[in-house]
């Protein structure tokens, strides 16, 4: 039914891209101005929505900067504060948004900002924290600041150069646009991918000569833990009477493991982001066990028992993490 009503919606596709290009076109001749800041800028973004492990390389990334003073200014999507606020020990998930306070529970030493408009974002930032660097989530097409590198994502099962524009595909912003990164990530790619099929890819991405292509997997942890600091092997939760509760925009991967680690579950899915009401959550409190992802977690916990998250994370090859570091420390 989703696929047919969103052939249907067609036509509305055709105005959204036309839209865009007219938006993308006036920044590219400089009606639009796009602005830059003294503090060395990463974005972190996609052409399309949700589905491609931003939050996941934030915290690469945070990693791999880790000993430098981190900032991280993000939207703060379907956060209930308004304007620019930046987390402290009293922020909590509906102030800051899932993502965010995802990000500020688990680095505590870096400064988590949420603010819709990135430029006053970025001034409040620099002027209050003076961080080395900011990490910019989610914002390639917020194009009133301009980053000092951009990394595009791409995940593998919906390159962008097969999409099209919402709302009859999930594409947010020109396939064009791509030209703009310094870097594209292909994520979400099979644990085993061949040379062959990587440069298959590279060659349907046309990539720039300045653009390298890297190519990243999902890598999930071999326990479920809660943030009180307890964790359970995956292996004991066989046998159990088991629910997985998923709110992110693409929960494929994640059941598509669990189900190879033996594990036999009842999947509840919900919409990216969402908030989940009482009556929801009314109908899978009585498992003996709920397993959830950490973005979920931090909006489930303390409203249900037995709650616990299984965390995910990048993994690259040696050469493609090399030169992934090499990119991202040489801007300081």
């Amino acid at each position: 039914m989703v696929q047919l009503l969103r052939k249907i919606a067609f036509p509305f596709s055709l105005v959204y891209a036309l839209v865009v290009h007219v938006r993308n076109f006036l920044y590219n001749i400089g009606v639009f101005a796009s602005k830059s800041y003294r503090t060395p800028t990463i974005c972190v973004g996609n052409l399309s929505v949700g589905g491609t492990g931003k939050t996941p390389m934030i915290e690469y990334l945070i990693r791999v900067l880790e000993g430098h003073k981190v900032a991280v200014l993000s939207r703060g999507y379907k956060r209930t504060s308004k304007g620019f606020l930046l987390a402290d020990s009293n922020s909590s998930v509906l102030d800051l948004g899932d993502e965010p306070f995802q990000i500020h529970q688990k680095f505590p030493k870096v400064s988590v900002a949420v603010d819709a408009d990135r430029r006053n974002g970025m001034a409040q930032l620099e002027s209050r924290v003076e961080p080395q660097v900011v990490l910019l989530d989610d914002a390639f097409q917020h194009r009133r600041v301009k980053p000092k590198y951009s990394i595009l994502l791409s995940a593998h099962d919906n390159l962008f150069v097969d999409d099209w524009y919402l709302p009859t595909g999930n594409l947010r912003d020109g396939k064009r646009e791509y030209k703009r990164a310094d870097m594209i990530i292909v994520t979400k790619c099979p644990e085993v991918l061949s040379k062959d099929e990587r440069r298959a890819i590279s060659r349907k991405l046309r990539p720039l000569p300045h653009q390298n292509v890297l190519f990243s997997s999902l890598t999930y942890d071999d326990q479920v833990k809660q943030k009180s600091g307890d964790g359970l092997a995956l292996d004991a939760l066989k046998g159990k009477r088991l629910a997985l509760v998923t709110g992110i925009a693409s929960p494929g991967p994640l059941v598509k493991y669990l189900t190879t680690k033996g594990l036999f579950f009842e999947h509840f899915e919900f919409g990216d982001h969402h908030h989940f009401t009482n009556d929801e959550i009314n109908t899978f409190k009585d498992f003996e066990l709920i397993l959830t992802t950490e973005k979920d977690y931090v909006r489930l916990e303390g409203r249900v028992e037995n709650l616990y998250y299984l965390e995910v994370a990048h993994s690259f090859d040696s050469e493609d993490r090399a030169l992934l570091e090499k990119a991202v420390k040489g801007l300081l």
